[in-house]
C-alpha cells in the first residue's frame, strides 16, 4: 500500500530496475545547493531527480569570514525541499558533502548543524585534498582510464588533481573559484586575471600538454557557450572535447567583451545565475590553460558527486564498465527479449571471426554495447522506431563514452531500424564518428538486420548460426533443422552485409 506523500512506499514503477534502492547525494556549494537521486548504487549512475538551488553561500566569505545570514536562510529552505523530496522518493541512503564555502566559514559548523539536523544525516565537510581527489574519481567514472589534469571549479575554490591510467596521483586546492576571483577582483576582469596567474604561479601545475579535463557548473556554461558558437550537433556536456586553442579564443571573446561592457556572444543563453560568472570563469579556464600548455579539453558533467559515490563501490564493481552496464540495462528495461542481446553479442562475434574482420577492444566494446541496445525502440511506430532510437543513444544518459562513440551506436541502430539508405538522421551526428568508424557501424547495422528477422526478436535461434568466408563470398551456415530460415528476405539482407562489409557475392548454406 502506497502511504500518503508516498513515505516508505517501494518504487512500483515497471520503467526501473526492480529491486533497485535509490541513493542520493546532497552536495552544498559555494555557489549552489543540489541534491541529486540516482536510480540506485551502481558502477553506472542514472540520475532519478536533479535540483539545484542557486544559494551563494560563498558570497562574501573570504571577506567577511562567515556565510551571508540571507544565504544561509536560502540554503536551509532548499535543504527542508529536499528532504521531502528524499522521503517522497523513499531514498535509501543520503551522503551530505559540504565544501569550500562551509569548510572556511567560521560559522559553518553551525549551518552543517543546521542541515544535519533537517535531514537526519551527517554533513562530511570535504577537505580541499578531499574534494579535488572526488572530483578526479568522478571524472575516472565517466571516462574510464582517463588521464591528465582534472579541474574542478566551483564557487570558493579551483581543485586541481593530476591523473594517470584512472588513478589520481596528486591533488590540490586554490582561492580560484569563480565567486572567490569575482569577489577578490572587485568585479574587475583585469585584476581577476592578474590574481589567477599569481596563485596558478604558487601551484604545482607547468607546462605539460596532454588533456585538461573541465568540472564545474560555470565551466559547464562555457562549454555549452562553445557547442552554440561552433553549431555543434550535440548540446551535451559530458566527455565533449576540444581544442585547447579554440576554448581560449572563445574565453578571449568573453573577457574582452566584458572589459568593455559589452554583451558576451550568446550570453542570453545562460541562466541568470550564471551570466555574470562566466567571464570570471572565463578568465580562470584561460590562465589555467596557459599554465599548463594543455593541447585539448574535455568537460566532464560528473564530479565529486559521482566520484564519492564511486569511492564506496567495492573494489570489483568499480572496475565494471560503465557503458555496458548502463545499455544492459536499457535493454532489460525497453527489450522485447533482454536475452536476445546476449545471442546477439555471440552471433555477431561469429561474424567478425568468419569473416575476417579485424576488432580492436574499442571496437568490440561498442559492438556489445549496440547489441545491448538494438530493440529500445520495438515500441514507437514503425516508420519511427529508427529515430526515437537514434534519440535515446545520442541524447541519452550514457556514460563511459565519447561523442563519437555516440555517433557510433547512432548510426548503427539507424541502419538497423531504416537500412542503409536512411536519410531521415542528421547527418552532423554522424559525422562526429569519423568515415571508418561510419563504415564500420553500417555493417553492424546490416548485421543486425540480418539477425532479427532469423530470431524474431527472441533467443535460442542464433546460437545455431555462424558466419565463415571463402575468397569474397560470405557464407551463412545455418543447421540443417533450422534451413526453413533459408528464403527472400534472409538473402536480400545478407546481400546487404556483404556489399556493405566489401563481399562480392554472398550465400546461405546448411550444415
Amino acid at each position: 500500500m502506497i502511504r500518503r506523500w508516498g513515505v516508505d512506499a517501494e518504487p512500483s514503477a515497471q520503467g526501473r530496475i526492480r529491486g533497485a534502492k535509490p541513493v542520493a547525494v546532497l552536495d552544498i556549494g559555494s555557489n549552489s545547493v543540489r541534491l541529486v537521486v540516482y536510480e540506485r548504487h551502481a558502477r553506472a549512475l542514472t540520475p532519478l531527480y536533479n535540483e539545484k538551488a542557486s544559494c551563494a553561500l560563498g558570497r562574501g566569505v573570504a571577506a567577511t569570514g562567515r556565510l551571508a545570514d540571507e544565504n544561509v536562510d536560502r540554503a536551509i529552505r532548499a535543504v527542508r525541499r529536499f528532504a521531502l523530496v528524499v522521503r517522497l522518493m523513499g531514498v535509501a541512503k543520503v551522503y551530505i558533502l559540504a565544501t569550500s564555502a562551509v569548510r572556511d566559514a567560521a560559522n559553518g559548523a553551525a549551518f552543517s548543524a543546521q542541515v544535519s539536523e533537517i535531514m537526519q544525516e551527517p554533513v562530511n565537510t570535504l577537505s580541499g585534498a578531499e574534494e579535488a581527489h572526488f572530483a578526479a574519481l568522478g571524472v575516472v567514472a565517466g571516462i574510464p582510464m582517463f588521464t591528465g589534469v582534472v579541474g574542478d571549479m566551483g564557487g570558493g575554490s579551483l581543485e586541481l588533481s593530476d591523473v594517470t591510467n584512472g588513478e589520481d596521483i596528486s591533488g590540490e586546492t586554490l582561492a580560484l573559484g569563480v565567486i572567490r576571483v569575482q569577489d577578490d577582483s572587485e568585479g574587475s576582469i583585469s585584476k581577476a586575471a592578474e590574481i589567477v596567474a599569481e596563485r596558478l604561479a604558487l601551484s604545482s601545475l607547468r607546462k605539460r600538454g596532454g588533456t585538461f579535463c573541465a568540472i564545474g557548473g560555470t565551466w559547464r556554461s562555457l562549454a555549452k557557450l562553445h557547442q552554440f558558437t561552433e553549431d555543434y550537433p550535440l548540446h551535451m556536456v559530458q566527455h565533449y572535447e576540444v581544442s585547447a586553442a579554440s576554448v581560449l579564443k572563445l574565453c578571449k571573446k568573453i573577457i574582452d567583451a566584458y572589459a568593455k561592457d559589452e554583451t558576451y556572444p550568446l550570453s542570453e543563453r545562460m541562466s541568470s545565475s550564471r551570466r555574470s560568472l562566466v567571464p570570471f570563469g572565463a578568465v580562470v579556464m584561460s590562465e589555467t590553460l596557459k599554465a599548463g600548455g594543455f593541447d585539448s579539453v574535455v568537460f566532464s558533467a560528473l564530479g565529486v558527486r559521482e566520484g564519492y559515490l564511486f569511492d564506496q563501490l567495492p573494489s570489483r564493481e568499480q572496475t565494471i564498465d560503465p557503458l555496458i552496464q548502463v545499455c544492459e540495462e536499457m535493454s532489460i528495461l525497453r527489450a522485447r527479449s533482454p536475452s536476445h542481446a546476449h545471442d546477439l553479442i555471440e552471433f555477431t562475434s561469429s561474424f567478425i571471426s568468419g569473416s575476417g574482420l579485424e576488432e580492436s577492444a574499442a571496437d568490440m566494446r561498442l559492438r556489445k554495447a549496440t547489441c545491448f541496445l538494438s530493440d529500445i525502440g520495438w515500441r514507437g511506430h514503425p516508420d519511427y522506431r529508427g529515430e526515437q532510437s537514434v534519440d535515446m543513444v545520442a541524447y541519452g544518459a550514457l556514460v563511459g563514452i565519447d561523442h563519437p562513440g555516440r555517433a557510433f551506436l547512432s548510426e548503427a541502430l539507424a541502419v538497423r531500424y531504416m537500412g542503409l539508405k536512411h536519410k531521415s538522421v542528421s547527418s552532423a551526428l554522424m559525422q562526429l564518428a569519423g568515415d571508418t568508424a561510419n563504415a564500420r557501424a553500417r555493417v553492424l547495422g546490416a548485421l543486425l538486420r540480418v539477425a532479427y528477422p532469423m530470431s524474431a526478436g527472441m533467443s535460442g535461434v542464433l546460437p545455431h548460426a555462424s558466419f565463415q568466408r571463402e575468397g569474397d563470398t560470405l557464407i551463412l551456415q545455418l543447421p540443417t533443422d533450422f534451413a526453413f530460415l533459408d528464403g527472400e528476405r534472409l538473402n536480400s539482407r545478407l546481400s546487404q552485409l556483404a556489399n556493405a562489409a566489401g563481399f562480392d557475392t554472398c550465400e546461405v548454406r546448411t550444415v
